[in-house]
């Protein structure tokens, strides 16, 4: 792969490992394969908003006054996951960041070209001080890439810096990576695995075939 600057985290523990491991095999049935997947959603995006900025705030517990810190409120963060795999990002995402908005993205892989067919797009809105924005771009798998890299340019277009943006994956390929980096070097990628390669199919090897199909069972 090419050099990504510290841009690409993988994060790996053993609770990474066990919800990989439920979510590949190909006898976990449609339930095991959601839960294994939340279970990893949490913390991934646990650590892809390590970048958020706080702010310095006194609050009053039972006890006594003290001054502690909390994300900073005049920030606007968006959860932008891309249909119809990523939704399974998204109730997470809102548990945890219920100050966020959610703007989907709908796009499907031409299974001949492997390139992005857009069908739904909710992210035109009015962008002041762009630099206040923090994104994440939530997709279970990153195969080509060509699908993510789409995602990014709807944001960087906007004039939100592409160090404000996080991709949020669960199993990658290095044919992905590279191509998201290719475009885009200075946006942070959260990844659970990276695989060995796509297939001639454009489906990552081991993978865990259509995320889409084991998640909801289609």
């Amino acid at each position: 792969m090419m050099n990504t600057q510290n841009k690409l985290k993988i994060i790996t523990n053993p609770i990474v490992n066990q919800s990989l491991c439920t979510m590949r095999n190909k006898n976990t049935d449609t339930e095991g394969v959601r839960l294994a997947a939340r279970k990893l959603t949490r913390i991934l995006l646990y650590e892809a908003t390590k970048n958020l900025p706080q702010k310095n705030i006194e609050i009053e517990t039972p006890l006594a006054k003290f001054n502690t810190q909390t994300i900073n409120p005049d920030i606007t963060i968006i959860i932008s996951p891309i249909l119809r795999a990523g939704l399974i990002f998204t109730d997470e995402a809102v548990d945890i960041l219920p100050q966020a908005t959610i703007r989907h993205i709908g796009m499907y892989r031409d299974e001949k070209t492997l390139k992005p067919v857009w069908y739904y797009n909710k992210v035109p809105m009015p962008v002041d001080n762009p630099e206040n924005y923090y994104v994440y771009i939530t997709d279970p798998m990153l195969a080509t890439g060509n699908s993510l890299t789409e995602a990014i340019k709807l944001y960087v277009d906007k004039g939100i810096p592409e160090v404000n943006i996080c991709c949020v994956c669960m199993i990658s390929a290095p044919e992905g990576i590279n191509k998201v980096f290719e475009n885009y070097p200075d946006i942070t990628l959260i990844v659970a695995a990276v695989d060995s390669h796509l297939n001639e199919h454009g489906y990552i090897v081991p993978g865990m075939g259509d995320a889409g199909d084991r998640i909801f069972n289609t």
